[in-house]
């Protein structure tokens, strides 16, 4: 199970920001094969994880696996050096390529609230600068662990948010409220939906041909809210590309067999899975994701 914070401080970011401000982004990049080489053993949860994921989910040999190892880190540095440069405004840098983009902007055009599912692949933050006016009307429900580490590093930098935050904190329910509101008000809401710490609220499904948990919230009230879901991936392709995919989900509605959320499970399942087969080095799960047999 994730433990409800992601790896790296806010001294990590803030050396990556001034780094781009004063040497730029190739230079950043540089940087990163050393960060690669220290992260392999000084992160070894992370590394038997991924080692893991490589060798079992993958089936790749030893050799395979530790390129993919290695790809995976600099892949993950190289996505963390991005979101700072485009945030301090460097977006002339890159380029971006979309996929069923005129459909997605329908269902923002659509008059009513729209949820969004992505998960821990790629860039999902990269693409907030890029909706322009719809991004005033973005929330992403998040961790409050992780809230509070990214408000810290935009107080340093005097940064702003480009989308409003919804926290969650397991002690209380405020954040349903929110959601609704938000909802309500014919505005988004960004969830992630492959990370849970509440053991007890889980939906499993068959991904990438072994049993995994996901998280029963963001596919229980997206089922219920009767509004648009879009599963949304923005994944890092070479040359500095970002190509951003959007999947709409279609509507569900539960049986004697199966309920609604599990059948948006499976929707979304499918749509992540070949994702993360186009893009296997952009799998950023650090923990013991499958259910593994020993």
């Amino acid at each position: 199970m994730w433990k409800g914070k992601t790896r790296g401080g806010v001294s990590g970011y803030l050396f990556f920001i001034y780094l781009i401000r004063y040497l730029g982004v190739k230079a950043a990049y540089g940087f990163l094969s050393l960060i690669v080489l220290y992260f392999i053993p000084f992160a070894p949860k992370a590394t038997r994880s991924t080692w893991q994921y490589a060798r079992r989910i993958l089936k790749r040999n030893r050799m395979r696996s530790a390129g993919l190892l290695l790809s995976n880190y600099y892949r993950l540095g190289q996505i963390l050096i991005d979101k700072v440069a485009i945030g301090n405004g460097m977006i002339d840098k890159y380029h971006f390529k979309f996929s069923q983009y005129q459909e997605f902007l329908d269902v923002l055009d659509s008059g009513q609230g729209v949820i969004m599912i992505g998960a821990h692949v790629g860039n999902w933050e990269i693409g907030t600068p890029f909706f322009n006016d719809y991004s005033k009307k973005i929330n992403v429900v998040m961790y409050d662990a992780e809230h509070q580490k990214i408000k810290e590093v935009l107080k340093k930098n005097g940064l702003k948010q480009p989308y409003k935050i919804i926290p969650v904190n397991e002690d209380n329910l405020a954040h349903i409220f929110k959601i609704t509101e938000a909802l309500d008000n014919k505005e988004y809401v960004c969830f992630q939906g492959d990370r849970y710490l509440n053991a007890d609220k889980l939906l499993t499904c068959t991904f990438m041909e072994q049993e995994a948990s996901f998280p029963m919230g963001p596919f229980l009230l997206a089922s219920r809210m009767k509004v648009p879901v879009v599963f949304y991936f923005a994944m890092r392709e070479a040359g500095q590309i970002y190509h951003f995919h959007f999947i709409l989900a279609e509507k569900v509605t539960g049986s004697k067999e199966k309920r609604a959320e599990q059948c948006l499970l499976e929707q979304y399942v499918k749509a992540l899975e070949n994702i993360v087969k186009q893009y296997p080095e952009q799998w950023f799960n650090y923990y013991p994701f499958w259910k593994l047999p020993e």
